[in-house]
């Protein structure tokens, strides 16, 4: 093929890669049960007037599978901590015994997982959103070229192909993390 064309379709494979990267961090937010501290990753604490995340102003490790413990840094971020991690929104009560901030995992009900998973399918389903975007900016970009028809045929086949690729891709990740929030 030319150049330009070769362009186009390693940039819309990379930014599908993206899409796929994206949703892997996306679904890392949604627990599957076990206490991890990626559960965690969204919450930033105020830390000398600016928003810091929890990571940076603390140690974050679960001892077991169904106990999160974050050891601050600082003895006075304790609070702070707390009300981070209830602002977070994501359904943990912190408590604190005056060294650290433990949280107790609670296992999920079957209509909360039923509710995660649904979750990670609208995730998936972004990500195929994004890919098929990936898609059409790139046949866009290919009619602008000034290439015979054959060609322009062939280039809109490799980024349909790519397409698909991506696609399912998309599928095998959201059918994984699926089945680990569905496993009791």
């Amino acid at each position: 093929m030319n150049e330009e064309v070769d362009f186009i379709i390693d940039a819309t494979e990379q930014d599908m890669k993206g899409a796929i990267e994206h949703l892997k961090k996306q679904l890392l937010n949604i627990r599957a049960g076990k206490a991890s501290p990626v559960m965690l990753s969204s919450v930033h604490v105020e830390y000398y007037g600016s928003m810091t995340p929890l990571n940076q102003v603390a140690n974050v490790n679960t001892p077991d599978a169904r106990t999160i413990s974050i050891q601050p840094y600082e003895k006075s971020l304790i609070v702070e901590i707390e009300k981070a991690i209830m602002n977070a929104n994501l359904g943990f009560n912190p408590m604190n015994n005056g060294e650290s901030v433990i949280i107790n995992v609670p296992p999920l009900t079957e209509e909360r997982r039923r509710d995660l998973a649904k979750q990670a399918k609208s995730e998936a389903e972004e990500a195929k959103i994004g890919v098929r975007n990936d898609r059409r900016n790139a046949n866009s970009e290919l009619k602008k070229l000034d290439i015979s028809e054959d060609m322009l045929k062939d280039a809109e086949e490799s980024v349909q192909n790519l397409t698909d690729k991506y696609i399912a891709k998309i599928d095998e990740i959201f059918q994984v993390k699926e089945k680990e929030i569905m496993t009791v």
